[in-house]
């Protein structure tokens, strides 16, 4: 029997995640499978992949061939590489403490890349945030200035009204007791 290492595709249209399965070469895409060593999502921001590590360096050991796509994701979790030293140590090489820790200075460098590339992520969601924060405090301030100068038009206006009809009563006023001291005489 022809073993695979490949994707099932699972979820709903435009937001899918992959469950990663050894399965029989001949059996359907979502078909039956022999066991699931993982899952692939690539909604997340970095994709998020989930393995089980020993058990897909075990398919991969005992002859099970990786899809393209998986053979990708076996490399990226240092399957591939582990399953090179082991054959290195096989050969006599060099020796089982020689090859974990190449293993362990690939696999803390991978981990260090993927620490750098988090971290800009998230100093670029920051960078943009706070920009639109000054951005939307500017709009803000220019809203604010413009209505200030609204509502000073507005009480200039409202003032010049108001002296207005107070020289106009004063005036009137005037008339009236004018008016009225020619009648007292």
């Amino acid at each position: 029997m022809a073993t695979k290492i490949r994707l099932q595709r699972h979820g709903r249209k435009h937001h899918a995640f992959y469950p990663i399965v050894i399965a029989d070469s001949r059996a359907p895409r979502d078909g039956k499978f022999i066991e699931r060593i993982g899952s692939y999502n690539p909604n997340t921001n970095p994709a998020t992949i989930s393995l089980n590590f020993e058990r897909a360096l075990y398919w991969v050991n005992v002859g099970a061939q990786p899809t393209d796509t998986a053979r990708r994701i076996l490399s990226q979790e240092g399957v591939m590489l582990m399953k090179h030293l082991q054959g290195g140590v096989r050969k006599g090489a060099f020796s089982q403490e020689e090859a974990q820790r190449r293993f362990d200075a690939w696999k803390q460098s991978k981990v260090a890349a993927a620490n750098a590339v988090k971290a800009k992520l998230d100093d670029d969601k920051k960078k943009a945030e706070s920009k639109r924060l000054e951005e939307e405090k500017a709009k803000n301030n220019a809203k604010a200035e413009l209505v200030a100068k609204k509502k000073a038009e507005i009480a200039a206006a409202e003032a010049a009204k108001k002296a207005e009809e107070a020289a106009a009563n004063a005036e009137q006023a005037a008339e009236e007791s004018a008016a009225e001291a020619p009648a007292a005489e």
